[in-house]
């Protein structure tokens, strides 16, 4: 490929805008941080229930274990060993800014609390009920869904209990696997004394018309089914393939794989990869041609070879948006309509580059394509501060951490003592991974906790202040406009 010139050249920012740009993000840090209360007692308090010595737990054992109905997948028991874990458990320090979100996807609860029939109806669109009651787990499973999102998401929350023993409140909830909120705000928002309260219901996924409550996916724990390892595995991976190749050494072109065929602007994109060849690669994935050939062609940190990825969503959110912000690439963020419990508090064009979803799309890949050949640097330093962001915010730690905040928050909102469900029935370790074998059996025992944190969980921040949530979307909104302002000014 040769060196692209331009004739006008792509221009550069006014330094009024950008010392303007530089002076809201100061005023943002103050506004958001002078929240922060003083921790001192409350957090020694906090700490006093935690183990403050080593326990190790048990290994599982499948030997006499006999297989519940419920959950037997038909395949037969697997023995794995146990690998020696190091270290000396995570620091305590305070939750990441994204941690707050939580308060917000609660507050249509905040007054009223959660009585048991609100939970009860959200039974219509959930895939199981999950009810906690002394450190213990129990399931009603509604549905069947795709793969096996249930059981290693019930996988993960075992491994919760374990990490933080006894410190996981009594709860019941519901829980839907499926990529697409459903609890629309429209249907809950009517005046009066008469208006119906939204069903709490958990999921992967949320967007601006629905009261979906945010929890981490599956994909955390393992997607066995396309030869996902563990996030923590994925991520070590990913961090080896970035030293291997650095960013300048890379093909400098845009790269996408992935199903282009379940959604309109996945089609688009691979029109997009017709009409800007030179600046876009899109490869089309079939998965079960690729499982034939023992997934060696889908290797994700053999994926890391080019200066920009795109992510773009499919039905719904995708996993995929963890594994390609960790990949020093600059990510081409095609504008997504949902978000997952960690992406409200990605800012563009320091963790990632937005891309217009409509007709422009083209255009505006092939812009950013050009913007980063002019801009090395800068383009760079975007891939290292996303790549950054997930070693270091979005670590299993603090996944943990926000899975505990979430039900903890969740738990002090129920109106009503949590009982077992006459159908549930509870489920252990054993009832999970000794029906399985192979990849789904490895990415089990790997994820499998061996003893109890050492420390407490991160500090949860208060809720967003009004002119916190309003600086929020101005830092969104303003290098937005500006690339905006940007792509009309070039003579494409």
């Amino acid at each position: 490929m040769g060196s692209i010139v331009h004739r006008n050249p792509i221009p550069k920012p006014y330094f009024p805008y950008f010392f303007f740009y530089v002076l809201l993000f100061v005023v943002g840090y103050f506004i958001i941080s002078s929240q922060i209360s003083p921790m001192g007692a409350r957090r020694e308090r906090e700490l006093q229930n935690y183990p403050q010595k080593e326990v190790e737990f048990s290994p599982i054992n499948c030997t006499a274990y006999s297989r519940s109905e419920k959950w037997d997948s038909g395949i037969g028991p697997t023995t794995i060993e146990e690998e020696e874990e190091d270290g000396d458990g995570k620091n305590e320090n305070t939750c990441p800014e994204y941690f707050r979100w939580i308060h917000e996807d609660l507050k249509p609860w905040a007054e009223t609390g959660i009585t048991r029939e609100m939970v009860e109806r959200g039974r219509e669109n959930a895939t199981f009920r999950l009810v906690i009651v002394g450190g213990r787990a129990y399931v009603e499973k509604y549905s069947e869904v795709f793969q096996r999102r249930d059981v290693f998401t019930l996988w993960g929350i075992l491994q919760l209990l374990r990490w933080y023993p006894d410190q996981i409140p009594d709860l019941d909830l519901m829980f839907a696997c499926e990529d697409q909120p459903t609890v629309f705000i429209g249907n809950y928002s009517g005046p009066g004394p008469n208006s119906t309260a939204p069903p709490p219901l958990f999921r992967y996924c949320g967007d601006d018309d629905t009261f979906d409550i945010v929890f981490p996916d599956w994909s955390f724990w393992g997607w066995p089914e396309i030869n996902l390892k563990p996030w923590e595995t994925e991520m070590k991976e990913l961090k080896e393939a970035n030293q291997r190749k650095k960013w300048i050494d890379r093909e400098n072109y845009a790269f996408w794989k992935g199903n282009t065929f379940i959604s309109m602007p996945r089609y688009q994109l691979l029109k997009c990869s017709r009409s800007t060849q030179s600046k876009l690669r899109v490869y089309m994935q079939d998965w079960q041609e690729e499982g034939k050939q023992g997934f060696k062609n889908s290797n994700l940190a053999d994926q890391c070879f080019s200066r920009y990825k795109v992510y773009i969503e499919g039905i719904g959110w995708s996993v995929s948006l963890k594994y390609i912000l960790a990949c020093d690439s600059m990510t081409l963020m095609v504008k997504p309509h949902f978000y997952d419990f960690f992406t409200r508090s990605l800012v563009p064009m320091h963790h990632y580059w937005p891309i217009k979803d409509d007709d422009d799309m083209c255009k505006s890949i092939k812009f950013a394509v050009e913007w980063g050949t002019t801009h090395k640097q800068k383009a760079q330093a975007i891939g290292k501060a996303a790549s950054k962001f997930m070693e270091e915010q979005l670590n299993m730690d603090k996944v943990y951490d926000y899975m505990f905040h979430t039900l903890n928050e969740y738990s002090k909102l129920l109106t009503f003592k949590p009982t077992i469900p006459p159908n549930a029935t509870e489920i252990s370790l054993n009832d999970l991974a000794c029906p399985t074998e192979g990849l789904a059996a490895k990415s089990m025992m790997d994820t499998l906790i061996k003893r109890p944190s050492f420390s407490s969980p991160c500090f949860l921040l208060p809720p967003f202040s009004p002119f916190a949530l309003d600086y929020i979307r101005t830092r969104k909104d303003i290098p937005i406009k500006q690339i905006d302002m940007w792509e009309k000014n070039m003579p494409f």
